[in-house]
């Protein structure tokens, strides 16, 4: 039995035509410009997020932070909803290398709520740090992958242009996003003057990430990518991929995935001892609350685990299922009657 692996879509392997075109591209130094599959991936990534140009980065965490020192000076301060990737899952980079204070604020639904983004603007005052940006997330990695309406983002961002402060969006998973929502990924894009978006996630590239924004932004953030250490050399084999990655038919790819959480997600409610939002079964992630005389979160994964099937332990009581491009229809089936069968 091979393993069913559902703690990430990071997990994903890079297709045959992926690999095929890695190995037949052209190579050139990326850092001089002179890598043309990398110039190609820029303009793809541009162009699709409705951006005037892109920069190529190894890690999303990286895209975020170059995108962070570029919108801001040190001593500044960002408002990001208080459970954004960018505060709880990307090792504290925005206050150790940035030197910036993060202000929070609470959205339920993925998003900061619009009326506490424009309390936490600070006022023009010498004992104040400057507010330099404000930070969304789409899809919302913490809330379990769930897609923030648009109407909340937009009236960020009209609080945002009122004040004149920069907007930079973590779309990791934009696309998942796009999907859910059943728009074009420019209309997500245009809430931000900057977004990030990963390749290696669910989309299947082995490596990378693109950071998209103005020309003007672009260029600046190219100094602070070369300065993480993110200017990299002969980088047509990674880029090749992530064409491929951002292709109409790869991205549609997404939809199954979507599907397969959906029905690992009825299946775990019908099993008594678990706690399901189905409303909140959005993209790729699945939340579940375990109360059970016997088992607790962690006790379900490691029996899971020797048989062959990994999740994540969210809190004690709380696992969480992210299906991919490596996970089928079967697999879930066989997910659910295995812990059917357990509980």
């Amino acid at each position: 039995m091979q393993t069913i692996d559902l703690r990430r879509d990071t997990i994903t392997i890079p297709t045959a035509e992926m690999k095929d075109e890695a190995f037949k591209a052209p190579l050139g130094d990326s850092v001089y410009g002179e890598d043309p599959k990398q110039r190609d991936l820029e303009k793809v990534a541009a162009e699709k997020l409705g951006k005037e140009a892109a920069i190529f980065v190894p890690s999303g965490t990286q895209g975020n932070l170059v995108a962070l020192l570029t919108h801001t000076e040190r001593g500044n301060e960002i408002i990001v909803e208080e459970n954004a990737h960018i505060r709880t899952s990307e090792t504290g980079g925005a206050s150790c290398v940035g030197g910036l204070m993060i202000k929070t604020v609470y959205g339920e639904d993925g998003a900061p709520a619009p009326e506490g983004v424009e309390d936490a603007i600070r006022k023009n005052d010498i004992h104040y740090p400057r507010t330099a940006l404000i930070c969304l997330e789409s899809t919302h990695y913490r809330y379990g992958g769930i897609v923030p309406p648009l109407d909340q983002f937009k009236k960020i961002q009209n609080i945002a242009v009122q004040h004149k402060i920069p907007v930079h969006l973590d779309g990791a998973r934009i696309f998942n996003s796009s999907i859910y929502l059943g728009v074009d990924v420019k209309k997500i894009a245009r809430y931000a003057d900057s977004v990030m978006v990963s390749l290696s996630k669910g989309l299947g590239a082995p490596v990378g990430s693109v950071l998209c924004g103005t020309s003007e932004f672009i260029e600046k953030a190219k100094r602070h990518r070369k300065m993480l250490g993110g200017g990299m050399r002969q980088t047509g084999w990674l880029c090749a991929c992530g064409i491929i990655a951002l292709s109409d038919n790869n991205i549609n790819n997404l939809k199954a995935d979507h599907e397969n959480a959906k029905l690992l997600a009825q299946g775990l409610s019908d099993i008594p001892g678990f706690t399901l939002n189905l409303e909140r079964v959005h993209t790729n992630f699945v939340l579940a609350q375990l109360h059970h005389s016997k088992y607790n979160a962690f006790s379900l994964l490691e029996i899971l685990k020797i048989k062959r099937i990994l999740a994540t332990q969210a809190d004690e009581a709380t696992l969480r299922f992210v299906t991919s491009r490596e996970i089928e229809h079967n697999d879930i089936v066989a997910v659910i009657d295995t812990i059917r069968a357990i509980l």
